[in-house]
């Protein structure tokens, strides 16, 4: 559909964001620590260590500033893409 719509200054994008620091991954810590009989913050350390980039990302905003770049006039050249927003999580590019 991206390639169809394109020449008339229609983009069409994914974004896929990773693991962000946001209430439902707390919940998710917790429930790990739990399960596994250790604290919470060891649960986040251990989930952190599968990540590239070594860290979570800034709450929602972060993707949103993404987001707001796929719409914008910078990224009009921009069309039938995936943009990945997860810490190098996914290892598609080397």
């Amino acid at each position: 559909m991206s390639r169809k719509v394109a020449a008339s200054g229609i983009t069409i994008n994914n974004l896929l964001p990773g693991s962000f620091d946001t209430d439902r991954l707390v919940t998710k810590f917790q429930a790990d620590a739990k399960a596994n009989n250790i604290s919470v913050e060891e649960a986040k350390k251990r989930r952190m260590t599968k990540l590239p980039a070594g860290r979570f990302g800034h709450g929602p905003r972060s993707s949103a500033k993404a987001c707001a770049y796929l719409c914008s006039v910078h990224a009009g050249y921009i069309t039938g893409q995936n943009l990945l927003v997860d810490g190098g999580a996914y290892p598609g590019t080397y």
